[in-house]
């Protein structure tokens, strides 16, 4: 059986992850995942794909979510009293019109500063009642799409060999993002075999259940080191596409999940399979 080994979740969107030993599985995911985000002045939200140095900024927050630290190289730490209160203005997520909590001027140049591209910071209003979609339905935050992002350490494995068939270097998980990383398992449905997520239907981990929803189709985040914000491409993507095709275009890596039932889970949890089904790809 499969085992958690790895736990992130993303305070702000496109900002740096936070590693956790044990997290709280709420209906959108892992608790304070993406619930703030960096947008324009117009509302639109930054991403890394256009805004690289996002990954530079590391987010702290305190576990009730009331304080929220910003830190950034060769700048001062910012800190922040969260606003859940205050007046909700319209902020674009993909095309999508949501709702935000800005949370003040010094947020603003602060974030202006680091990224040097005039921005705000949104936080999730406690009303948030985002539907996502794929197999399993469910909400998130301001992630991308679904709730929490699931990776096992095999799929990385193989993309590395390849990359250094290619005579790239390998990459670090943190160049995908992802909430959970499982290793383990042997046998014809262990997790040994690489993206055993993909046919992963239903998951048990801790006392949460989480559904498949679709796979995770990356893009140009994935060309960002995460440690300096530097774009560094092609890679992985170029030897993504030379075997993980997806049928609805671009490539696949890793796979997207709805929170059936929260709870908490934990590093060193036991994942089990409840339902399996064939690989979307």
């Amino acid at each position: 059986m499969a085992r958690v080994v790895e736990l992130s979740y993303y305070p702000v969107k496109g900002c740096a992850g936070t590693p956790a030993t044990e997290a709280l599985v709420t209906p959108a995911g892992l608790a304070h995942d993406r619930s703030f985000m960096v947008v324009s002045e117009e509302g639109v939200y930054r991403t890394q794909r256009r805004d690289p140095r996002l990954a530079v900024i590391r987010p702290a927050l305190t576990a009730d979510g009331g304080r929220l630290t910003l830190s950034a190289p060769g700048t001062e730490d910012l800190h922040l009293r969260v606003d859940t209160t205050g007046t909700r203005q319209k902020v674009d997520l993909f095309g999508t019109a949501y709702q935000g909590i800005d949370q003040g001027e010094e947020a603003a140049d602060w974030l202006s500063e680091v990224l040097r591209a005039p921005s705000r910071l949104v936080r999730v209003p406690p009303e948030h009642d985002r539907v996502t979609d794929g197999l399993t339905p469910g909400t998130s935050g301001y992630a991308d799409s679904c709730a929490l992002h699931v990776v096992s350490r095999s799929t990385l494995g193989l993309l590395n060999r390849k990359l250094s068939e290619r005579g790239a270097s390998p990459l670090p998980m943190n160049r995908f993002r992802p909430n959970i990383v499982l290793d383990g398992g042997d046998g014809p449905d262990g997790w040994d075999e690489p993206h055993t997520e993909d046919r992963a239907r239903h998951l048990r981990i801790g006392d949460t259940e989480l559904g498949y929803a679709k796979l995770a189709i990356r893009c140009a985040v994935t060309l960002v080191e995460q440690e300096s914000g530097d774009r560094a491409g092609p890679e992985p993507l170029r030897t993504l596409a030379g075997y993980r095709r997806a049928c609805e275009g671009g490539v696949a890596f890793g796979a997207k999940f709805a929170v059936l039932r929260p709870g908490r889970v934990a590093v060193g949890d036991d994942a089990a399979v409840t339902s399996w089904g064939e690989s979307e790809l």
